[in-house]
């Protein structure tokens, strides 16, 4: 019988159905409990999900949990992830795994040792469309890749979430709210990111809310709200990357990465599916034909209509490395990495200048049709 790690869910609000909906799909996992500074959420998720409620501290040394999912606020990662790592618990985080490097070595310093592992979201990156293009490129199809672009812009939070606040907050912004789906992503396919630079502002000093239930509201703006930034890569690539929420609308696609002998069209990161285009020498575009992957078949539907959604998978790999003694996909050196990345292009917005990485990581063994279909029931 194939061992089944149990994980307990701090932070029970939204996101928390997502991962105990789709919990169930995968092998290695079960979900035993959950624990909320308000207990009557985690009694409501515990009553709608047949689990247990718990308080914080007693998930800490609750025998039956092995992996504690993190899903506080950003400003909370942290201290919440500390004291799971020093409970002797493994942890997995929802993203931004920290704010700054400092918390982040911190982290590393006392998972390494307890030896204890520490995976991060996002994992949409393991998706059917993405491991495609992963695939793509390992074959030499469009040849080194060279340049890049990729987007990510709105015109903010506000307009639908209901308590915006710590978006447009010190830790929050889009660099670190969405830039962990592009820059996991990135190394994906690329590899780590060497140096960077960036130009950074902020459209208004105030954001006015219109979503319910505060309407018309108005809020603080303390973090820039639109940052372009160039990266460039160990492997010589040079890649720009916009985040904005100070953008109505635009035509920018979501990510293209451009070879030596063709280009690739790479679906949105935020999302496991979508179409892979790519041309060769020919500039003919054309879409891929979408593998048989598991994690590109449509399951959940979305406003837009039915998406592939797999959210858990990283937590999946991360419990069935843990149980084989290999390398976690959703790793902490590669979320480290990541957070290196988006605070040196935050301090080079402020400060004008290139900042070169503290850190390094390497690519994440690609998750083909086989090494998926194995982390499923």
């Amino acid at each position: 019988m194939v061992k089944e790690l149990g994980v307990g869910i701090i932070g029970c609000g939204n996101i928390s159905t997502t991962y105990f909906k789709l919990a169930p799909l995968f092998k290695g996992i079960r979900i035993v409990s959950c624990a909320d500074i308000n207990p009557v959420a985690a009694e409501a998720r515990a009553a709608e999900f047949d689990v247990s409620a718990q308080s914080i501290e007693a998930m800490l040394v609750n025998p039956e949990v092995d992996i504690v999912v993190n899903l506080t606020i950003p400003d909370a990662h942290f201290p919440v992830s500390k004291a799971i790592l020093e409970s002797g618990k493994h942890v997995y985080s929802e993203k931004p795994l920290v704010l700054t490097m400092e918390q982040g070595e911190e982290l590393r310093a006392i998972a390494r040792a307890k030896a204890l592992m520490v995976g991060s979201a996002p994992d949409t990156f393991l998706g059917g469309a993405h491991q495609l293009a992963r695939a793509h490129i390992d074959a030499g199809k469009i040849g080194r890749i060279t340049s890049g672009t990729c987007h990510v812009m709105s015109p903010g939070m506000e307009m639908w979430h209901p308590n915006p606040d710590f978006f447009f907050l010190p830790g929050g912004g889009p660099v670190l709210d969405l830039g962990p789906y592009y820059i996991a992503n990135l190394v994906n396919l690329i590899g780590p990111v060497k140096r960077v630079a960036a130009l950074s502002s902020m459209a208004s000093q105030t954001r006015t809310i219109t979503s319910e239930p505060r309407k018309g509201e108005v809020i603080p703006v303390k973090t820039p709200t639109n940052i372009h930034a160039l990266l460039e890569f160990h492997n010589g690539a040079t890649i720009t990357l916009s985040a904005s929420w100070d953008v109505w609308s635009h035509r920018h696609a979501h990510m293209e990465l451009y070879g030596n002998e063709g280009s690739l069209f790479v679906p949105d990161p935020n999302f496991f599916g979508g179409t892979v285009e790519a041309s060769g020498q020919g500039k003919d575009i054309q879409p891929l034909e979408m593998w048989d992957h598991p994690f590109a078949v449509n399951n959940w539907e979305h406003p837009l209509g039915p998406i592939a959604n797999y959210r858990t998978a990283g937590l999946a790999d991360l419990a069935d490395a843990i149980l084989n003694g290999r390398d976690a996909r959703c790793s902490l050196d590669r979320a480290l990495h990541a957070v290196d990345v988006m605070v040196s292009i935050l301090k080079s917005g402020e400060e004008g200048r290139f900042v070169t990485l503290s850190t390094t990581c390497t690519q994440p063994a690609a998750l083909g049709i086989e090494e998926a279909r194995a982390l499923l029931r």
